[in-house]
């Protein structure tokens, strides 16, 4: 049973058969590869709230490092984010309040690409053909579940990140012992959407509160806790995909509720930071915050306003650019443009000017 990977985990043997699907039981070699480890023990201290802020003197690290850990494909369009992104974290890796260990893209095509000698990769399989059903994000926790097994890990955390991440100020271990440190969306409302939740998360396992609203990423996280993690959330998020209802209701972040509810299934609780991420143009100052996600369009008129909906006269939108980078020194935006915006493509500029080959690789 996918779910069983570890012996230690907090969930009931009901509840792993529950979480269980027969038809995936009889593709590939998913139940080889995950049911060999041994059990690690459980969790014994628990949050009754996600903690909002932590005291200043914590800002700087607790000197644990973590590992970075980015999932991608060989898309041209993910290609040239995971550059930019490993640019920036090798920038800010070695500054003061930085507790950033090592880095792995972890490929989740099943081929080599032609970043291998560029940026260390670890290539793991795609989901078996047909079952992600057009939603590629559901290989990202099929990616870890193979990377956490193959792979020699040094640190004892690991931030979980994505390729439309750009690191701008030195990033500390955000996370505190069995808690770890995420991020709270806005459009992930557990307690909004009780009855799909109920379908995951049974009522025995306490409110629905107890989810976070979170997604994977980014998320600090002990390497041992998501081992134990993983595998539930391929689960459930494969199961919420065969479910019409919930595939509806949850779209796009489908696979980050699917973490969510792992977390809680496990008695996970994540200390959540406001101060993690940003991301434009919604969010206009960088401040001490510590990522830009640019996951959503940046549309301006020349006069320095907001056109979002509408293709502005200035622009930055990473969907524009999805079959190979965007070219050098793109132009900065006009006046009036939030601080967020400037610095993202300031970011992405500074990147392309120094990244080797970065027009014809």
């Amino acid at each position: 049973m996918i779910g069983s990977r570890k012996n230690g985990g907090r969930a009931s043997p009901f509840l792993l058969v529950f979480l269980s699907f027969g038809f995936f039981l009889a593709t590939y070699n998913l139940l080889i590869l995950v049911m060999h480890k041994t059990g690690r023990g459980g969790f014994t201290e628990e949050l009754r709230d996600p903690v909002i802020t932590r005291p200043d003197e914590l800002r700087e690290g607790t000197g644990a490092k973590f590992h970075v850990a980015l999932t991608a494909t060989d898309a041209p369009y993910s290609k040239w984010q995971c550059r930019v992104m490993y640019y920036w974290y090798k920038k800010m890796r070695d500054m003061p309040g930085s507790d950033m260990g090592g880095f792995t893209r972890v490929l989740h095509s099943g081929n080599s690409d032609n970043l291998m000698d560029e940026i260390p990769t670890v290539v793991v399989d795609p989901l078996p053909e047909g079952l992600d059903r057009g939603y590629i994000v559901l290989n990202r926790p099929w990616a870890f579940v193979q990377w956490l097994d193959k792979a020699t890990i040094e640190e004892e955390y690991i931030l979980m990140a994505e390729p439309d991440h750009v690191f701008v100020n030195p990033l500390p271990n955000l996370a505190h012992g069995n808690h770890p440190a995420a991020f709270p969306f806005f459009y992930i409302k557990p307690t909004e959407n009780e009855k799909i939740i109920r379908k995951y998360y049974p009522e025995y396992k306490g409110p629905v509160s107890n989810v976070d609203p979170i997604g994977n990423s980014p998320v600090i996280v002990k390497k041992s806790i998501l081992e134990k993690i993983a595998p539930t959330w391929m689960n459930v998020s494969l199961r919420m995909k065969d479910d019409p209802e919930t595939d509806k209701a949850f779209g796009w972040v489908l696979e980050m509720y699917g973490y969510a509810v792992a977390s809680a299934l496990h008695g996970v609780r994540h200390i959540l930071r406001k101060d993690f991420m940003l991301q434009p143009p919604w969010d206009t100052e960088v401040g001490q915050k510590f990522i830009i996600h640019y996951t959503y369009g940046c549309d301006y008129n020349m006069k320095g306003e907001l056109t979002y909906g509408k293709i502005g006269e200035w622009r930055f939108d990473k969907r524009s650019h999805l079959r190979g980078p965007p070219p050098k020194n793109l132009p900065l935006p006009p006046p009036g443009v939030p601080d967020s915006v400037v610095r993202l493509v300031k970011a992405v500029n500074e990147a392309s000017a120094n990244i080797p080959n970065w027009d014809t690789l």
